[in-house]
Order: structure tokens, then sequence, then C-alpha cells
């Protein structure tokens, strides 16, 4: 960090408060000798806001000419990487007279050809040849140990690519229940926005252990049994604790319902008319206590035609 960078952006004013979060956390990743390259997801967790959020301060932040953006893509892959962004105080910070802010003021679109990242200004670097590359005609090579800027973020720009990716996907997983609890995206209520309830929700994946598709499901059940959408994703916690221990105990709801009534599971296999005249046989020529309407006439009519038990036997034990 540098405390230069976040001394002056606490003297910044005229700021709405969220958007001076956002520029003091961008100097507290601001090296010295080596700049500010923090990726979206990490300066968004870094300000406890959603991505989108972070984006709508950044362009007020570029708007009020408190920062700027440079787009950086990888000399070889042509990928993006962490875009990097210049500090108001800083040398290198364009001036308003030179046009250099025209292309690079909106959201990042993967252009870098007017605005190169290198400290040099000489734009994207390869070892391949001593050569421009042809597809970037106008950057030009040199060797990496020149490069202080890019080479100690190779690794790390790998790890936030994958913390990337999935943030984007537990975001259309979000959507997916925000949709199935029947809320407009576009007029949530406050319990259902920002950081607070995305993390509400990953609890129930990380302590509960459940499933993105297990907690889709346990909303669609809930939404069909209420009639209005919940208060926040607290409403659900009890629904979802429920779904944990039914996992846990490796059956389903219904099939719980079912063993209660029942008395034994509802996928037990039918016992046989031979098993069963054999079980009554056995009480008919024993000696227990045996009630006169324990055994229906289909039993008896059973045993009788398989031998196993007399007439004599049956009026001695009072079967009808």
């Amino acid at each position: 960090m540098s405390h230069y960078a976040t001394n002056w952006a606490i003297l910044q004013r005229g700021l709405k408060p969220a958007t001076k979060i956002v520029l003091w956390h961008l100097c507290d990743r601001h090296n010295p000798d080596f700049g500010c390259f923090p990726t979206q997801v990490r300066l968004a967790a870094d300000c406890e806001m959603s991505v989108s959020s972070l984006n709508d301060h950044l362009r007020a932040l570029e708007e009020a000419r408190l920062i700027h953006r440079v787009r950086c893509q990888d000399p070889q892959t042509h990928r993006r990487q962490a875009t990097r962004y210049i500090l108001g105080f800083e040398d290198r910070f364009p001036d308003p007279s030179g046009g250099d802010d025209e292309d690079d003021s909106g959201p990042d679109d993967g252009d870098d050809s007017d605005d190169p990242c290198p400290d040099s200004g000489d734009g994207a670097i390869s070892e391949k040849s001593p050569k421009p590359s042809p597809n970037l005609a106008g950057f030009h090579l040199r060797n990496s140990e020149t490069n202080p800027v890019r080479e100690p973020l190779r690794e790390p720009v790998k790890e936030e690519e994958g913390a990337r990716a999935r943030d984007d996907r537990f975001e259309e997983f979000f959507d997916e229940l925000i949709d199935v609890l029947g809320l407009d995206p576009k007029n949530l209520p406050g319990w259902w926005q920002g950081w607070p309830p995305r993390e509400h929700v990953r609890r129930w994946m990380t302590d509960l252990g459940l499933t993105e598709e297990r907690i889709i499901a346990v909303a669609r059940d809930s939404r069909r049994t209420h009639p209005t959408p919940p208060d926040g994703p607290r409403a659900l916690d009890r629904a979802m604790e429920r779904a944990a221990k039914t996992a846990e105990a490796g059956t389903s709801p219904n099939s719980d319902k079912r063993r209660k009534r029942g008395g034994k599971p509802a996928d037990a296999p039918r016992a046989s008319m031979d098993e069963i005249a054999g079980f009554y046989a056995g009480l008919v020529n024993g000696d227990g206590y045996l009630p006169s309407n324990a055994i229906s006439n289909t039993v008896r009519n059973a045993m009788l035609e398989r031998g196993l038990v007399t007439p004599e036997r049956l009026r001695a034990r009072s079967v009808a």
C-alpha cells in the first residue's frame, strides 16, 4: 500500500461515501513502484459491494478525473488481464487537453491499442521475437526484467480469472433464485439487495452443504405454499435446514411421511400368498393366543388349499 495515495484519497471532496470508499481501496492497492492493478473481484470484496455497483462508482471516479483506467492484454494470447488504474496524482495521469481518455472512459472493452499498459508507454510485451507483433503492429517489445509491472502479476491474474468465473456463475444462480421466488430483479426489496443476501445464500452451501439445484428446488416448493415472496433469505433458513437434514438422512420429505403413516418403507416388497398362508398356519397349529377375527376367509382358504391346516384344527382354534 501507499500512505501517500491513501492520504490523497482521504483529502478528496464532493464524492458519495461509497464512491470514496472505492477510491480509498484503490489507493490502498497502489504500489509506488509498480502501480495499481487490482481485479474487479478483489476490489469488490475489499469494498463489500457487488461488481455491478463497483463499476458504477469507478465510472463516477473516472468522470471526476480522479482515476484513469488502462486496459491490458496478454501479448501472446491477446486475452484480457487485470486493468491498471492510474490515480490522479501520478505523473502518467492523462492531460484532458490531449484527449487520451475518450476511448477509455466507459466500461472495459478490451481495446488496448490507444492506451498501452506498461510504464514505458510502449505497449504490450513479448519475448518471442525482436520484431513487432504482426497482430499488434503498433506495440513494441522489450525484455521482462525491465518490466516490473506485468511479471509479478502473471500468477495472481490466473487465480483471479478463476475467482471471476466463480463469481459470475454465482450471480447467474442468484438471479435464478430471485426469479423462482417471484421477485422483480429491477425492483428488488432492500433485504435482497447488495452483498449481505448473497453471503447469506452462500452460507446455505458452505454451512449446510446444499447444492445450487437443491436450493432452487426448496425455494420453488416454498413459493408454492406462500402467496408472497419471502422477506429476505432469512425467511428461508428453516426450509433450507430441513432440506439439509433430509439430505443427510438420504430420504425425501414425502418418503418420511409415508413411513410414518405405513410403519414401513413405501417401496418394501409385498409378501406372497404362500408366505402369508405359511405365517398364519404356524399360528393356527401353535398353542399361542389367536383372536377369532385375525384370519380372513381368503387366508383360511389358502391354508386349506395348500394342506397347511385341517378343518378340525381351524374349528378347535375358533377360526370360522
